[in-house]
């Protein structure tokens, strides 16, 4: 097994935007050096850093250690009891001065001056176990998968090549999603560190924000976001500042919602298929095609189990939780969650394709459908909830029937305000089934 650079962009090249001003690789270097000196000698690091700049450091300085990185998708006093309870000997990295009850808390120093001491890039081996990721917890409750450094800097290479985001080029990223999430990590920290592309330090959540900040950046430059970011930036009536490269993940993206983000933005958009087990497979221009293309070096294939995924810096095969057909050029089109598959009367379709139906209606700003765990009398009854303000249920029924099929129409279907995403777009599981209890209340 061989050793692979923390970080591969060049020594006077910039590394991260903050508060306005441009960090280089030395300015980098230096911060995971005095970081890495002052950190406990543990085997696992929390990092529960906001300030992307800062989580990077963090992260770099608990691989220095020779320590995995934790990344539990929130912070619930709950969730961090139970990783607590899983892994004792643990330290939290934090960029506040938030303290969370029973873990002891470093914070992260930023900005270290220059002391003359060399700032040679660290090598980090590559069966070193550098992160320890969670599902988001929308199937369930979220489960742990190790990540080894020598397959999340081919991950990131990969997806680099993939993207087109050549060394050199200058590219700045903008995340609005979180670099906890599996998503936010690959796409916004370890592409910067192995790509050589320069990150965006924070994380802005309103639209005015992102836009700012966006425009701020030098060019080129890309968004990474989300589905749920994406339509409330372009729910707003002013022009957004124009991008270089538009990258969506974390849930299916609508064909008619990617072309009015690459007419408003004045740039192309990708997406990103992925799971926390395997980390990104694939991707596509969402305008161009339905179809996928795997990763450089991925293989996906099919037996009676499932679809499978292997090579390139997947660590031997990974069975997908997805409903997949394969194509001969090795590309294939994605159909939902095998878990979201709904048989009605003898007729298959999957959330998925529901929830695109649904959101596709004029009007509705949000939608989902969820299946009940329980059924009556064995019959299978869809629950709809919507966020349509100036619609009535009758409107969204009405126009539900010209697109899906009468056996798939949701009984009942639910007005709501909001629905209780988490920071990624995701409806975790218990937030469901809050909804499906207010819906069985109310009928």
């Amino acid at each position: 097994m061989a050793d692979l650079p923390l970080i591969r962009a060049g020594r006077g090249s910039i590394f991260a935007y903050r508060h306005g001003r441009a960090l280089g690789v030395d300015q980098y270097l230096r911060d995971v050096r005095r970081l890495a000196a002052q950190l406990p000698a543990r085997c696992y690091a929390l990092n529960a850093c906001a300030d992307r700049y800062a989580f990077a450091v963090a992260f770099g300085a608990a691989l220095v250690r020779g320590q995995s990185s934790l990344l539990p998708p929130n912070h619930t006093p709950d969730l961090l009891a139970k990783l607590q309870a899983s892994y004792p000997d643990q330290y939290c990295l934090c960029d506040t001065d938030v303290r969370h009850p029973g873990l002891d808390t470093v914070v992260v120093p930023l900005e270290t001056p220059p002391d003359g001491a060399s700032e040679a890039v660290p090598a980090i081996p590559e069966s070193h176990v550098a992160a320890i990721v969670f599902t988001s917890g929308s199937t369930g409750a979220p489960t742990e998968h190790f990540k080894r450094w020598g397959s999340l800097v081919r991950s990131a290479l990969g997806e680099a090549e993939r993207l087109g985001f050549g060394a050199g080029a200058g590219w700045t990223l903008l995340g609005t999603v979180q670099p906890q999430h599996m998503y936010g990590f690959e796409s916004t920290v370890l592409i910067a560190m192995q790509g050589a592309l320069a990150l965006h330090a924070g994380r802005p959540f309103f639209p005015a924000d992102v836009c700012a900040e966006l425009e701020a950046l030098p060019r080129p430059r890309a968004l990474v976001t989300t589905p749920v970011h994406l339509a409330a930036l372009l729910g707003e009536p002013a022009a957004p500042p124009a991008a270089d490269f538009l990258l969506c993940a974390t849930a299916p993206l609508a064909p008619q919602l990617a072309a009015q983000a690459e007419a408003r933005f004045a740039a192309p958009l990708h997406e990103i298929y992925g799971c926390t087990e395997a980390g990104q497979l694939a991707s596509r221009r969402t305008v161009k095609t339905p179809d996928w293309q795997p990763l450089p070096g991925v293989v996906l294939r099919k037996d009676a189990k499932g679809t499978w995924a292997s090579g390139g810096h997947i660590a031997g095969d990974v069975l997908l939780g997805d409903v997949i057909d394969v194509h001969a050029d090795g590309g294939f089109r994605l159909h939902g969650r095998t878990s979201d598959l709904v048989n009605i009367a003898g007729k298959r379709t999957s959330l998925a394709h529901l929830n695109y139906h649904l959101n596709s209606i004029d009007g509705v700003r949000d939608g989902a459908f969820v299946m009940p765990d329980e059924q009556e009398a064995g019959v299978t009854r869809l629950i709809a909830f919507v966020v349509a303000p100036g619609l009535t249920r009758a409107d969204v029924m009405k126009a539900l029937r010209s697109r899906i099929d009468a056996a798939f129409l949701p009984r009942p279907l639910m007005l709501v305000d909001a629905l209780p995403r988490n920071e990624t777009g995701k409806l975790p599981r218990v937030a469901i089934e809050d909804l499906i209890r207010v819906a069985t209340k109310a009928e």
